[in-house]
């Protein structure tokens, strides 16, 4: 006979055979039921979250694949266990709170939204264990993807909003949708750099314009370093010295800036520096300039070679040498750039296969600027700089035995000099 009969209800005589009222009997009875489904659900987590960190943990430990120990890191497993109280409480309530459908209806209501929050989070945590399984790929460094990543993960609490404000105001999603529509132009004020961040973010993507790992110049926003994150609203960028600055995404899409990808895959790194001549030390060779150059080992080939050229075509040409003008003849500074040439051929930081350029550019009031445009084989910056300045150290050193000077305005000694003349 007691099998047949309702638990609840057998509680419920209990009480009333106890001599309490009614009332009181279905209230006790009613805290009591809830005790038990209360235990029930911290029961049924107890034993899902023991089921995850003991049986589910160790097995994904054993297998060969890397992808379910990242969905066990990124909790996606742990937060699937706060369904379970949730469940019961749902299947459970109905019998519960029978005699309180007021409360029944709250309870419910209560735990819809659990649920809808907990499946909110394990969907962020599930698109995180994605996302962190995607970076591990080569393709990731070519082709991030946390814009994208973000936006969904707006997206999916965009929705659990919706479906919480329908749940509490009973209001159904369609009609919600509809309010949205009419306040399209506020929602698209309001999310301004979210949707600017994600547009730029699809044009970077698609054509490769930065990625992680790149150093990027942008001017404008003062910023000069390597590219640490790519997000859907900001790039940030590390500095040379440290410091982190953000860059908005929109920003590399609207405004120039410079990637430096390019230089770092070539192999290269270019050095673009002038030497000003002072155009008054310029002139032809003379003979005592000659000898002292012919020493040179790396030049001397040049200069017989050169002289030998020259001299069969003033011969050719039947050509007074008694005026220097006449005819062609070495100059101190044809020599030299022969020099910075073969100079730079030999020496063993200079990139031989990129373009090699040793030019002048137009004469000015700063003097004859001699241009080196060359690429170093080191693209390391400290290396690099050092390389630079080892060049230049060594070409403003021989410059005075070629019989020319560097110009440089008059310093406070050379006023000096003239007035103590």
């Amino acid at each position: 006979m007691l099998d047949n009969l309702d638990f609840s209800l057998f509680l419920k005589d209990i009480f009333v055979d106890a001599g309490l009222s009614e009332s009181a009997a279905i209230f006790l009875r009613t805290l009591i039921v809830v005790v038990v489904v209360a235990l029930i659900s911290w029961l049924a987590n107890v034993v899902t979250k023991f089921i995850i960190n003991q049986v589910v943990s160790r097995v994904v430990k054993r297998t060969k694949f890397t992808w379910d120990d990242i969905f066990l890191e990124s909790h996606v497993f742990t937060t699937l266990s706060h369904f379970a109280p949730a469940i019961v409480i749902w299947l459970m309530a109905g019998w519960a709170l029978e005699s309180y459908p007021a409360w029944l209806d709250f309870v419910r209501k209560l735990t819809y939204l659990y649920m809808v929050l907990a499946g909110t989070i394990s969907l962020n945590a599930f698109i995180n264990a994605w996302n962190t399984i995607y970076d591990r790929l080569h393709i990731a460094k070519h082709r991030p993807i946390k814009g994208y990543v973000q936006l969904l993960k707006i997206m999916v609490v965009f929705i659990a909003i919706l479906i919480i404000i329908s749940a509490v105001f009973d209001q159904e999603i369609k009609a919600l949708v509809a309010g949205l529509g009419a306040m399209a132009a506020v929602l698209i004020l309001v999310f301004k750099d979210t949707i600017l961040g994600f547009v730029a973010s699809v044009q970077l993507s698609a054509d490769k314009m930065v990625k992680i790992g790149d150093w990027v110049s942008v001017p404008s926003r003062e910023a000069d370093g390597t590219v640490i994150d790519i997000s859907l609203n900001t790039v940030k960028v590390q500095n040379f010295d440290k410091t982190i600055i953000t860059v908005p995404t929109y920003a590399l899409v609207h405004e120039s800036f410079q990637n430096w990808a390019g230089m770092e895959e070539s192999g290269g790194r270019r050095i673009k520096r002038s030497v000003n001549i002072d155009m008054k030390s310029v002139g032809f060779l003379s003979a005592e300039v000659r000898d002292r150059l012919l020493k040179i080992q790396i030049l001397k080939n040049y200069i017989i070679k050169k002289e030998a050229e020259l001299k069969q075509h003033n011969e050719t040409n039947k050509v007074d040498d008694s005026v220097l003008v006449n005819g062609r003849r070495l100059t101190n500074l044809g020599v030299f750039r022969a020099y910075v040439e073969a100079y730079l051929h030999n020496h063993p930081k200079i990139h031989d296969d990129m373009t090699f350029i040793v030019r002048q550019l137009q004469p000015s009031e700063k003097g004859l600027p001699l241009e080196i445009y060359v690429f170093s084989n080191d693209q390391d910056w400290v290396n690099y700089e050092s390389i630079q300045s080892d060049i230049f150290d060594h070409l403003l050193a021989v410059i005075p035995e070629f019989g020319l000077s560097v110009f440089q305005n008059p310093t406070g000694d050379d006023f000096k000099a003239i007035i103590n003349k």
